[in-house]
């Protein structure tokens, strides 16, 4: 399946795969297992033997990350 088409069906769906919540989220598969590990993504869900991400977790998760700071101007510089 493409990237394209992953991200297309992970819209339709509830819960996530590993690789499709990596997709969801705009990092890689290694990233997101970091970001799960170190508590930044959720934890996945079981459902019998598979793990699956909840896209409403990962959207609260991402919404918790914190944004790029912005180095204030110094007005200095502009002399």
């Amino acid at each position: 399946m493409t990237a394209a088409k992953t991200m297309t069906a992970s819209w339709l769906r509830r819960g996530l795969s590993r690789v499709d919540a990596a997709i969801y989220v705009g990092v890689g598969p290694t990233k997101f297992d970091e970001m799960v590990a170190d508590g930044r993504m959720p934890a996945p869900r079981r459902i019998d033997g598979r793990k699956i991400w909840d896209v409403r977790e990962l959207d609260a998760s991402f919404e918790d990350l914190p944004h790029e700071s912005v180095m204030p101007t110094n007005s200095w510089d502009d002399r």
